[in-house]
């Protein structure tokens, strides 16, 4: 598989439908590997931290697994300050927390974690699952909400219309009429589109939101640019529509939110407004206390962290 250079952020204008001309950020995803699975990874990338509150971004797969092969297999590991929102696509999964939830997400389903002051969880793929594909992001909590006690949500059912000729699946908030049942902390925009042959449309943004697109499959053009896979075109703020074209069997996931203008800190699972927070998150996994209980039912070694990038605080 190639590696995507994630040093890479192409700045180009767009043009809307009022004639004017918009920058748009070309910001390639880096691979990663998340429980034996190759991810490309678009947020957060050096170029670009957050889009409105979303400040993580993992498209996994597609990958496909060999007979016998025991496909993702993410063991126990802590969070705070977030929630964590898996988009399945391809391929079963098993969510199990130390809240006591065990459950399985499947194709055309989101699962939303709230991690508050503290969770642990695991993510496993179901025994004979041949691929997987699926989106995980996080979104941050905003800092009034960053101690809220943990929860998990689980939604079988998303509004879904066809636009333009074009299958859409609402994830996250309100859009053209719909709205989702997810439970978020500040406004967002997440939705998925799938053309069965490519499409032309214009679509209208918000103005107080940030947006940004990314291709999961086939090929997609803003404007006049041409986005590759795994790219992340970054729309910015003050859009009132955007125009795009989509190839036969292209799958794009756009997200949006208002700014949230407010610092985050990302240190390994953990997101939170300071050092301080983060570091006490991590000294509470390490010495394994109450804070995040325990994940029932599961062999095996939790996750660690790697040492703090700030020595000294506690």
């Amino acid at each position: 598989m190639s590696k995507p250079d994630p040093s890479i952020a192409a700045v180009s204008q767009t043009a809307s439908t009022d004639g004017n001309f918009q920058a748009l950020q070309r910001i390639g995803a880096r691979i990663a590997d998340v429980g034996g699975i190759p991810v490309a990874r678009a947020l957060p990338s050096r170029q670009r931290r957050l889009v409105g509150a979303w400040c993580f971004l993992d498209h996994a797969g597609p990958a496909d697994f060999a007979k016998g092969e025991p496909g993702m297999q993410v063991g126990p590991h802590p969070h705070i300050g977030l929630q964590t929102f898996t988009w399945m696509i391809e391929g079963e999964v098993l969510h199990t927390d130390s809240l006591g939830n065990s459950q399985v997400i499947r194709p055309g389903q989101v699962n939303l974690m709230t991690a508050g002051r503290g969770i642990a969880h695991t993510e496993q793929s179901l025994p004979g699952q041949a691929r997987l594909h699926a989106a995980q992001l996080w979104i941050a909590l905003p800092a009034e909400y960053s101690q809220i006690a943990p929860a998990f949500d689980h939604y079988p059912h998303l509004p879904n219309w066809t636009e333009q000729g074009v299958a859409c699946t609402l994830l996250v908030g309100e859009f053209n009429g719909h709205t989702a049942p997810a439970r978020t902390f500040s406004p967002l925009l997440g939705v998925e589109l799938l053309a069965s042959e490519p499409a032309s449309l214009t679509l209208p943004l918000r103005p107080d939101f940030e947006y940004a697109m990314l291709p999961l499959e086939g090929s997609l053009q803003v404007g006049t640019e041409a986005i590759g896979l795994n790219e992340l075109a970054y729309l910015g703020i003050g859009r009132s529509s955007v125009e795009f074209s989509m190839s036969s069997g292209g799958r794009v996931l756009m997200v949006g939110g208002e700014p949230l203008n407010e610092e985050i800190l990302i240190w390994w699972n953990f997101v939170g407004h300071d050092k301080v927070e983060i570091a006490r998150a991590q000294h509470d996994w390490e010495r394994g206390g109450e804070r995040y209980g325990n994940v029932a039912g599961l062999s095996g070694p939790r996750l660690m962290p790697p040492p703090l990038p700030w020595p000294g605080i506690e």
